[in-house]
């Protein structure tokens, strides 16, 4: 039975609480292991656990900012400002909810950081009124509307960053903002305008957040975008400059020996040209996203060994019906749901099948062996 419905078990906690911290603490074994492995940690509501960053990502975060002081503007449970503090001596956490602010500041002490300033104020109201300057300013704009439904636009977060850009710049010397790996890259650049850096972070190859490094008198010619893939032990990572995307003449080829397909994070970037020169690839079609080439090379991404290159007719695919086979498409007229019921293919097992377009516009099925991580030459 629930622990909502149940009576409850202890005489100074509700049922709704101690629900809310065996939840909470349930998140946070694999999202944020060092709090589930400390005593004393106090949950907040799920929807701020929802958005707070993972361990892993927070991590990544930390080793991006340097300097003496630096300011979280939007708090919420603390995660990212806790591994700030372990870059930056003296860091400011700002959280209007007065709840969610004891619960950030009894879980420092809890974690025993001690150079976490927290302030129960708007962070842009503090912003406004303070007269401290920082190396760093930090944003993860809440990405909720008043009915709790997600929103991913900049205009549709709180705050909207858009209409502080000159107070941000006029208080630190560099700007990082956390949004959704739903905005558009070319949109943010509009926006945010003083863009000097964007990092695509995905997790197991799952984007999880962009973050974008503002500041002053940063030129659109120089803006770098990494793509960054973490994963256990390992981190994929290409960096790469925006304007060279556009610039970029990728060579086509028909499927060679090798077939490569991007992380999340390249594909989320936009690095879809830039990638053959840098890793000695062919594009298959302009749109297809995938790659090949006659020999192995290490790549950010999944490698497959090509067995068979099929053109797409019942015929052909008829061959695999009722087979465990793993079905992607890449620019593609058909869904992989659809497939499988057009052809009866059953999921998993070790045939690979990519359905897509190749460079003279036929529609063409790849059949492949997956290459493990360690079969490729370092």
């Amino acid at each position: 039975m629930s622990v909502l419905l149940s009576k409850p078990v202890f005489t100074d906690i509700t049922s709704k609480e101690l629900a809310q911290q065996l939840s909470g603490k349930k998140k946070a074994k694999d999202k944020l292991p060092a709090w589930f492995r400390t005593p004393g940690i106090y949950y907040p509501p799920g929807v701020n656990l929802e958005q707070t960053s993972s361990e892993i990502t927070a991590h990544y975060k930390a080793g991006l900012v340097t300097g003496k002081r630096m300011a979280d503007l939007t708090g919420g449970f603390g995660v990212d400002t806790c591994f700030f503090s372990k870059n930056i001596p003296e860091v400011i956490h700002c959280e209007w909810d007065k709840e969610l602010h004891e619960i950030a500041e009894h879980n420092a002490k809890a974690l025993a950081l001690s150079n976490i300033d927290f302030r129960c104020v708007d962070g842009m109201a503090f912003l406004q009124q303070t007269g401290k300057t920082f190396d760093w300013l930090y944003l993860d704009p809440g990405r909720r509307d008043s009915g709790k439904k997600k929103v991913f636009l900049l205009s549709d977060c709180e705050p909207d960053v858009t209409l502080y850009l000159d107070l941000l710049l006029s208080k630190a010397e560099q700007v990082m903002v956390k949004t959704s790996p739903m905005l558009d890259l070319s949109s943010g650049i509009n926006q945010l305008q003083q863009v000097r850096s964007i990092h695509v972070v995905a997790v197991e190859n799952e984007v999880k957040e962009v973050l974008w490094i503002l500041q002053r008198d940063a030129l659109p010619e120089k803006i770098s975008v990494i793509a960054v893939n973490l994963t256990k032990g390992r981190e994929e990572r290409f960096k790469f400059k925006w304007m060279d995307e556009a610039a970029a003449a990728p060579d086509f080829s028909p499927p060679l020996k090798y077939l490569y397909e991007p992380n999340s994070a390249m594909l989320k970037a936009g690095a879809f040209k830039v990638i053959c020169k840098a890793y000695g690839v062919d594009k298959i079609h302009e749109h297809s996203h995938l790659y090949t080439s006659e020999q192995l090379t290490a790549f950010p991404g999944r490698v497959f060994e090509v067995e068979k290159v099929m053109p797409f007719n019942k015929k052909n695919l008829g061959l695999l019906k009722g087979k465990k086979v793993n079905v992607t498409t890449r620019n593609f007229p058909m869904s992989v749901a659809q497939l499988r019921k057009k052809f009866t293919l059953k999921d998993g097992g070790d045939i690979y099948l990519f359905f897509t377009t190749d460079h003279l516009g036929e529609r063409i099925v790849i059949q492949g062996s997956k290459i493990s991580m360690l079969d490729k030459p370092t």
